[in-house]
């Protein structure tokens, strides 16, 4: 990671010093009020936990800190997501999505925002450097793509989308903040999964969106607040914890990743692998230019569904989970899930296991 993304970590940690008084905790306290005391309403600093949550607020300034742009918090990414689309899209939008991304955000399209008037147009990740953008009016991407691990450029495709009068949405969900920053890329809207990496224990939902247009950011704060879908103070606790010591995860997570995904890829079993830290991957070179780092998963294809299914079972060190981005190594095959990917393909979110233990059980069970 560069300096400044080493600042933001080291800020993000202290985000709270300045404010704290003789005898105050260190640690977030959690706050689980609903009602505030409210013998009138000028001047309050809450007024209803719908509203707002001093828990959920600090959790906001630490990302705000990572973002570098005001953010907004869900008890979710699908509600991150689904509060920036319905902030951005009405009847009659053209909405333009990555049809090999993750494929909540298509069923979602597909399932309620079509019926509503919205026309959704599926694109894969990669058409979307040549792709005419004339008469959309939101153009969401996802970069790297989940989970075939395609790259676009975030600058050439923003610049194109915003001249041709969209707003576009980026879900960095993959990289964090502190591996690309979209918003300083051109998007107008950053979505997150905070679930993943940041919050970093698998033990939370939380999601949320960033942007430095104040009138979108209103709108996306007036669906949160009117649909309710608020995060809870534990929840934003237990995030706010994680973060604190994100960047020192993920150092250890991509340095173990790119040494796993040269391993892999010299291995016999293994074919079609990509991982964007790699010279030879498609993605290399657009992924040195925007990235602060490559990243801590890696797709690659195994012989078939049973040869796939069996590395799984056989592996110790990795837990067989549909998420990413927490502390253990964890791998799935996407194909259970409709995604249009090989049978034998095989998502692998590396964790922060010491690298040659974890390496030799992937080794053993390659190998059985």
């Amino acid at each position: 990671m560069d300096r400044a993304s080493q600042t933001r970590a080291a800020q993000l940690l202290h985000h709270r010093s300045a404010g704290l008084k003789k005898g105050d905790p260190i640690s977030l306290p959690i706050v689980p009020a609903a009602t505030f005391h409210l013998p009138e309403v000028a001047g309050a600093s809450h007024f209803y936990g719908r509203n707002g949550m001093t828990t959920w607020e600090a959790v906001e300034d630490q990302l705000a800190l990572l973002e570098d742009a005001p953010c907004i918090s869900f008890p979710s990414g699908m509600a991150a997501i689904s509060a920036a689309l319905m902030a951005t899209l009405k009847v009659g939008a053209k909405l333009i999505i990555p049809a090999d991304g993750y494929y909540v955000t298509r069923v979602l399209s597909e399932g309620f925002l079509a019926p509503f008037g919205v026309e959704v147009v599926e694109i894969a990740t990669a058409a979307y450097a040549a792709h005419d953008f004339t008469g959309a009016s939101v153009v969401y991407l996802e970069t790297p793509s989940n989970p075939g691990l395609d790259v676009i450029d975030i600058a050439a495709v923003s610049a194109r989308a915003r001249a041709a009068g969209a707003v576009v949405i980026v879900d960095n969900t993959t990289m964090t903040p502190l591996l690309q920053r979209p918003l300083d890329l051109g998007a107008d809207l950053v979505v997150a999964a905070d679930t993943k990496a940041p919050a970093g224990h698998s033990d939370v939902l939380f999601g949320h969106v960033a942007g430095r247009d104040a009138a979108l950011m209103a709108r996306v704060k007036d669906w949160r607040r009117l649909s309710g879908a608020v995060p809870g103070p534990f929840e934003a606790w237990q995030v706010h914890r994680g973060i604190e010591t994100l960047e020192l995860r993920l150092e250890r997570m991509c340095a173990s990743a790119h040494v796993i995904a040269e391993r892999l890829q010299a291995h016999g079993a293994v074919r079609n692998l990509r991982y964007p830290g790699l010279e030879g991957d498609a993605s290399y070179q657009i992924s040195k230019a925007q990235m602060q780092g490559f990243g801590f998963l890696i797709g690659f294809e195994l012989a078939d569904e049973a040869r796939a299914e069996r590395f799984l079972a056989d592996c110790r060190y990795i837990v067989q989970s549909t998420s990413f981005g927490g502390t253990h190594t964890s791998g799935e095959r996407r194909a259970r899930w409709g995604d249009k990917v090989d049978p034998g393909f095989i998502r692998l979110s590396v964790g922060i296991e010491p690298l040659e233990p974890l390496w030799s059980a992937m080794e053993a069970a390659l190998n059985a």
